[in-house]
């Protein structure tokens, strides 16, 4: 009887602060979030980084680090963590489906006493509990891509629905005819592949040329899309191009065309910039991909967790870089650490 009345008082307590802090916050939108600072003005505005706590740690938490793209945003991570001293744990779920997993693992990190903690959210529900619990441990929380928690105070991310506008772009600058395309979205009602798939065929079929003919989930998996884009080819063989919500999708796309042996006319763009997703863009493959700097962001994303333990008042949502990638300027974005975040300041200042 105890432990049932004290979980119910726990639960009324939790439920009370995450009314408060709702009240103070209106539900986040990280696309649209008017309290934003472009990642490359953070030291200008705020200075170089604050001494740190003595002793402070941090800890992330990912969808999964069976996708490139999450194991890249660690590197970034334990880059930052390395050059500031400060230790991170990373940790992720079994699969992009594992919701339970990855709050189990969240829930550890605040008992555990990280003084911040970093999480890229399954979907945009499944990592709410942690706001209250964190919020109660005075634990301040970065959401890092791609869903967005309604309640979190900060968040360091690219514009998702602007990786589908630069696609889309594309195809109205490079396909001036129009036709029918496709899109292969990444889970349903995760807001990185809502705001994805809207970016791209809002922007698309404004141009008049253009009939998006199909699209469908897939579930971010490779096998998935390829069954897909499949299915969509046999149905639309006079077809023009895919947007995939992400690369490994892409990829199976890709295969999927190449089957069909309309690798000649058809367009394939991905969006994450992974490693696999270059090499396919220099064998002309892949026609492109919307890189968004996975090491880059996770580097962003640790510093601000750092001022926010340091006392910094930072603006709600921390926005990093992205560049539409193909064959012929895939060179200038894959070089050396340094280089690539050279090349992403020249385009932050031309506003790019």
């Amino acid at each position: 009887m105890k432990f049932l009345l004290a979980t119910a008082t726990a639960a009324l307590m939790a439920l009370s602060m995450g009314t408060a802090l709702s009240a103070e916050l209106a539900p986040l939108n990280s696309d649209t979030e008017k309290d934003r600072i472009d990642w490359s003005q953070v030291e200008a505005k705020f200075g170089a980084l604050p001494k740190l706590p003595e002793g402070t740690k941090a800890g992330a938490v990912s969808k999964t680090l069976t996708n490139e793209y999450w194991r890249s945003l660690g590197e970034g991570y334990k880059a930052f963590g390395d050059k500031t001293g400060v230790p991170v744990v990373y940790q992720a779920a079994q699969s992009e489906g594992d919701q339970l997993g990855q709050l189990t693992i969240a829930e550890g990190l605040v008992t555990q006493g990280y003084n911040v903690l970093l999480v890229s959210p399954q979907t945009d529900a499944n990592l709410q509990p942690i706001m209250e619990q964190a919020k109660a441990a005075n634990v301040p929380v970065v959401n890092v891509n791609d869903a967005v928690i309604p309640q979190a105070e900060h968040y360091v991310g690219n514009v998702q629905r602007d990786n589908g506008v630069r696609v889309a772009k594309w195809f109205i600058k490079n396909r001036p005819n129009g036709g029918k395309v496709a899109i292969v979205e990444g889970q349903a009602g995760v807001y990185a592949a809502v705001q994805r798939t809207d970016g791209f065929k809002s922007t698309i079929t404004q141009a008049g040329k253009f009939e998006v003919v199909a699209s469908v989930p897939g579930n971010w998996d490779r096998q998935t899309s390829y069954d897909a884009a499949t299915n969509i080819l046999q149905q639309h063989p006079d077809l023009i191009g895919f947007y995939a919500n992400n690369d490994g999708m892409a990829l199976g796309i890709v295969e999927a065309v190449k089957a069909a042996g309309l690798q000649d006319k058809i367009a394939v763009f991905g969006t994450d910039g992974i490693s696999d997703a270059y090499a396919s863009i220099r064998a002309g493959e892949l026609t492109g991909t919307v890189d968004s700097f996975p090491v880059l962001t996770g580097e962003v994303a640790l510093e601000t967790a750092l001022r926010l333990v340091a006392g910094q008042k930072l603006p709600r949502v921390v926005a990093t870089p992205q560049a539409l990638i193909t064959k012929d300027n895939s060179d200038r974005y894959s070089g050396p650490g340094d280089a690539v975040r050279k090349a992403l300041l020249e385009d932050a200042a031309a506003g790019q």
